[in-house]
């Protein structure tokens, strides 16, 4: 809203009165900026004159900074204020209409259908990490810990009881026969108390033998 005022009246002027901003972010200061720089006869000073807006929009979208070739963002914003009617000496040339009244390519985005719901699409995607991964201690130690947390998505999801063997089973039909369960390979036991939360997935192997260290060296209590 502005407000314009004389001797005898006050007249008050809302947004919806006056010509929509072609970048709103810089404010209607500046395209008045920009409207008084076209009617400056001489084209080196309205040259100057434009490289001075520059500046002031700069200072007012300093996030401009964070694209790539930002400088030739300013200049084509500029033109776009001035509604691509602008005879100046610029750095860089006139964006052309075509292009700015385009809309972005839509990128297509590549999901496959979830496998198993109550599990997630990370678990897709944690499966597919180890798949990549050697035959080993390292790998058994991460399909240990994706199993307890797979066991752990199952119960919060069926509220029931579910075997180890049925979990390794999801895990190697979710990889497609890529991760193999060690035989023998067991889990920890869960205690069912009813009040199961949404649990973390720690595929950290160094974590345990840092905790044993701390209770070696820490102090027992008094």
């Amino acid at each position: 809203m502005k407000m314009e005022a004389n001797e005898n009246t006050i007249k008050l002027y809302y947004n919806t009165e006056v010509e929509k901003l072609q970048m709103p972010e810089y404010g209607r200061n500046v395209l008045k900026m920009v409207e008084e720089m076209k009617t400056i006869e001489d084209r080196e000073k309205r040259s100057r004159q434009a490289a001075a807006i520059i500046k002031v929009m700069e200072w007012l979208n300093p996030q401009v900074h964070q694209q790539e070739n930002y400088e030739q963002k300013l200049w084509d914003h500029l033109y776009m204020i001035a509604g691509l009617d602008l005879d100046i000496d610029a750095p860089y040339p006139a964006p052309q209409p075509e292009v700015i009244a385009s809309r972005p390519e839509i990128i297509p985005l590549k999901k496959r259908p979830l496998k198993a719901r109550h599990y997630g699409r990370n678990i897709e995607s944690i499966i597919d990490l180890i798949a990549t991964e050697e035959d080993g201690e390292v790998k058994t130690a991460m399909i240990r810990s994706l199993a307890i947390y797979m066991r752990q998505q199952y119960l919060i999801w069926n509220k029931d009881s579910v075997s180890d063997a049925t979990i390794f089973q999801d895990i190697e039909r979710l990889s497609e026969g890529r991760v193999k369960v060690p035989e023998g390979l067991e889990l920890t036991k869960i205690a069912f108390d009813g009040k199961l939360t949404r649990p973390s997935l720690n595929l950290n192997m160094n974590g345990g033998n840092r905790r044993s260290r701390g209770r070696r060296n820490g102090k027992k209590k008094q």
